[in-house]
Parts: structure tokens; sequence; C-alpha cells
């Protein structure tokens, strides 16, 4: 058995070699599992789905302007948070729609709402066709992903 000594000099070692970064990185991933376990409020929602769209383009447009290799070197660490973010911003609007769907159509905020009125535009068939596509090209990708 190890001496409370020997486990912080073991630990002190362990974090010599981390900088701040990952520090900042191992902030965002608790950050990401908070998303996930606690309720957001419609406004924060609404907030973090736009700086997730934001985000994404601009992860678009460096995605496609990168001239060398050594400037992608970081890219799939940002592609890995950016996943785990958006994920934990599905989980969170999913609970608002399941909590509180029966409170009108702003029930999940207004991007949401937004965002399904212009998909959908008020016709429930096209919704589902939609939606079925959606789900397709979902598992297609998947099936692909694992093979």
């Amino acid at each position: 058995m190890r001496s409370v000594r020997q486990i912080v000099l073991l630990l002190r070692g362990a974090l010599v070699g981390v900088g701040s970064t990952g520090f900042l990185i191992a902030g965002a991933v608790l950050v990401l599992v908070g998303l996930l376990l606690i309720p957001l409020p419609r406004s924060l929602l609404d907030v973090l789905l736009v700086f997730n769209l934001v985000a994404a383009l601009i992860l678009l447009l460096v995605g496609l302007f990168i001239k060398e290799v050594r400037q992608l070197y970081t890219f799939p660490t940002i592609l890995l948070l950016s996943t785990l973010f958006r994920l934990a911003l599905n989980v969170s609007s999913t609970r608002l729609i399941l909590l509180n769907g029966d409170s009108g159509r702003d029930a999940a905020g207004q991007v949401i709402e937004a965002f399904g009125n212009f998909v959908v535009q008020g016709d429930f068939v096209v919704g589902a066709i939609i939606f079925a596509i959606v789900a397709v090209v979902n598992f297609v990708v998947i099936a692909k992903g694992s093979a």
C-alpha cells in the first residue's frame, strides 16, 4: 500500500507534463458532463445553440482553408470537443422538449422552435418525411463507420 506522500508525488509528477492546455481541456470535459446532468434554462440553451452553430461554421471554414498539414494537428481534438458539446446540447434540448413539451411550441427555446418552423413549415407530413430521411442517413453513416 502506498503512503499519502507517494501518491501526492505520483500525482505531482503526472501533472508536471500537463500544461495549462491539459487543464483547460479537462475543465471543458467537466463542463460538458455538467451540461449532460444539469437541466439548462431555455434562454441559456438558446445562447449555447447559437454559439454551436457559429462554432460549427468557423470549424468548417477553417477545415476548408487549411494549407499545410502542420496547421491540422489540433483539429481532431477540437472536433472531439465540439462533438461532445453537441451531444450535451442534444441531451439538454431533448430533456427540455420531453419535460416541457406540453407547455407550448417554444418549450425548448426559441432557436429550436424557429428551426422547426423553418424545416417543417407547419406540415407534419413534410416533418415525418424529413425525419425518416435523417434517420436513414444516420443509420447509413453509423453502419459505414463500423465497417
